[in-house]
C-alpha cells in the first residue's frame, strides 16, 4: 500500500471531486497528483468513510469513497510528493505495516477491505 505522510501524519492519498468527475475519475486523478503517479487504473471499489475537518475555521464533513488501484504495466513509475498540498513522504507499505501505520481509524477500515479483496 503506497501511504503519504501529509502534515506530518501517515495518510491514504484523497481529495476533492470536481463536479464534472465521477467518483472513480476523482479518485485516480487525485492518487496522481498527491503521488505523481501516472497511468493510475481502478481495480474494484472498496468501501466509502466518513470524516470531519476543518476548514477556513469551518468544521467540514466529507464522504470518501475508495478503490484499489494498479500501475500501468511495462513502465517505471517515479512516485513524487505533492509537498503544495502538505505532502512531503511517500511510501510502499505491506498491507499488515500500513495497518499499523496510517493515524486515523476510519483508513483501518479501508486497509480491512483491501486485505479482503487482496486474499
Amino acid at each position: 500500500m503506497l501511504l503519504i505522510r501529509r502534515n506530518g501524519v501517515w495518510d491514504l492519498p484523497k481529495g476533492k471531486r470536481e463536479r464534472s468527475e465521477s467518483d472513480a475519475e476523482c479518485a485516480v486523478r487525485e492518487v496522481e497528483e498527491e503521488t505523481g503517479g501516472e497511468g493510475l487504473s481502478i481495480t474494484e471499489y472498496l468501501c466509502d468513510t466518513w470524516h470531519e475537518y476543518r476548514e477556513q475555521g469551518k468544521r467540514v464533513g466529507k464522504t470518501t469513497v475508495w478503490y484499489l488501484m494498479k500501475e500501468a504495466t511495462g513502465k517505471e513509475l517515479r512516485y513524487t510528493p505533492q509537498q503544495e498540498e502538505g505532502i512531503t513522504e511517500l511510501k510502499w507499505f505491506d498491507l499488515s505495516d500500513a495497518y499499523k501505520t496510517v493515524e486515523y481509524a476510519n483508513l483501518k477500515n479501508v486497509l480491512e477491505e483491501a486485505g479482503k479483496k487482496l486474499l
